[in-house]
């Protein structure tokens, strides 16, 4: 599967009414966003951006493969650059309000690129080869083991943008840069200077073996982003949104593959979690590895932003994956499935899998899917409710649903497979 499939449509008429939701939802962070403004006039000094720690980058998709890539810091200098990366230490310890905050409190100091061309923001024509000027402080930021100091130089007054998306996190403000340099000489892991040096290694197998080495999924597509995975000359800089997804695939692929062998789960599990106004369900089946997702998004939510009925969406695999990229559940099939096969892995079983996403009115802003990912990480914690079979699992779990067995139904592959009475369709 290409990078290029990862691509998540949004239309400009969907970020303006996401930020009128925003404002309706919640005016502490409207007030945060003012005070942000004033304190980023009294960091910024003659243009530059002085002793800043970058702890992540950020790559554009928008006009590809020329796009905006960017170093992502923080405005204010008492900030804990760590405490602004998203990753799993998120989960249980932040509100939508506190990730809109946080993501608003880094500068996207960019410049446009070409994916594959360096041009003059370094001293190398391609950039797999980029090691100095704009990408090459870039390139050194994404595979730090810790957060790096560094100095910019910006164009311009910063940009407030809050778009984000399913996939992404919101967004803080941009501004043009016109130089960055390191402050300091940044710490490497071993592994990650290992697929560095190996020109030789698809970007698949880099990311698998970085997994395995104990990196998160977080710090891989950090990696992917700035073009530094992959065989030589093939590395380019890879749009964030598109990496996030990549990463989960890829990772999910390598997870299936761990459980082609295994013995399946023994009985009928049930796992239930809820997080920022999502509500999961996990049913776990004895067979072979399957799985879907069912996605029920409620009008009001930050997807289904009318009056009208609550949206549905699902996609499914079998035993041997999918072909093609999901559409219509997009980076949360990719997210969810990995929680799930991480989970399957570390028992050493495979099972039958249906995921039901329910999005309430309280999800008023996009996080990313890290919350999707972590939420079902998490659902494994607490000991499963059981029943006797897949068809009762659904069944109790049905009234708790934001739409009629019915529908549900016609939705999902997994449900319409069981028997049903004349009373499910009325």
């Amino acid at each position: 599967m290409r990078l290029d499939d990862y691509i998540d449509g949004l239309e400009p008429d969907e970020d303006a009414r996401r930020r009128r939701l925003a404002r309706e939802k919640s005016y502490e962070v409207t007030e945060y966003l003012e005070d942000f403004e004033r304190a980023f006039e009294e960091s910024v000094q003659g243009g530059d951006l002085f002793g800043s720690t970058s702890p992540s980058v950020f790559v554009g998709r928008s006009g590809y493969p020329d796009v905006s890539t960017g170093l992502l810091s923080p405005v204010a200098g008492d900030v804990d650059p760590e405490s602004l990366v998203t990753d799993a230490s998120w989960y249980g310890a932040v509100g939508i309000d506190d990730v809109v905050q946080r993501r608003s409190s880094l500068l996207n100091s960019n410049r446009r690129a070409d994916v594959r061309d360096a041009g003059s923001l370094a001293d190398s024509d391609s950039v797999h080869d980029a090691w100095s000027g704009f990408l090459g402080t870039q390139r050194e930021v994404a595979i730090a083991g810790d957060p790096v100091d560094v100095e910019i130089g910006l164009d311009g007054t910063p940009e407030l943008d809050l778009s984000g998306g399913e996939i992404s996190a919101p967004r803080g403000p941009r501004a043009r840069a016109n130089r960055a340099e390191l402050a300091e000489n940044p710490y490497v892991p071993r592994p990650v200077k290992k697929t560095l040096e190996d020109d030789d290694w698809q970007a698949e197998g880099a990311m698998t073996y970085l997994y395995r080495r104990g990196f998160d999924v977080y710090e891989i597509n950090n990696i992917l982003s700035a073009g530094a995975l992959g065989r030589g000359e093939n590395r380019r800089l890879v749009p964030t949104r598109w990496s996030i997804t990549a990463v989960d695939d890829t990772v999910g692929q390598y997870l299936r593959g761990q459980l082609r062998d295994t013995q399946s789960v023994d009985s009928v599990e049930v796992h239930e979690n809820e997080f920022m106004g999502n509500r999961y369900w996990v049913v776990l089946a004895p067979g072979t590895w399957e799985y879907e997702l069912v996605e029920m998004k409620a009008p009001g939510s930050i997807w289904n932003q009318g009056d009208g009925d609550v949206w549905m969406g699902a996609a499914s695999e079998g035993f041997e994956g999918r072909s093609g990229y999901v559409q219509e559940t997009a980076g949360a099939y990719y997210a969810a499935r990995l929680g799930v096969l991480e989970h399957l892995v570390e028992r050493g079983r495979q099972a039958k899998c249906l995921v039901l996403r329910e999005v309430s009115d309280d999800y008023w802003a996009p996080v990313g899917v890290w919350q999707i990912r972590e939420s079902i990480r998490n659902a494994f914690d607490d000991e499963p409710g059981e029943a006797e079979d897949f068809a009762t699992a659904v069944k109790a779990i049905e009234p708790h649903l934001p739409v009629s067995t019915a529908r549900l139904r016609r939705k999902s592959s997994m449900v319409s497979g069981l028997q049903s009475s004349l009373a499910d369709w009325t």
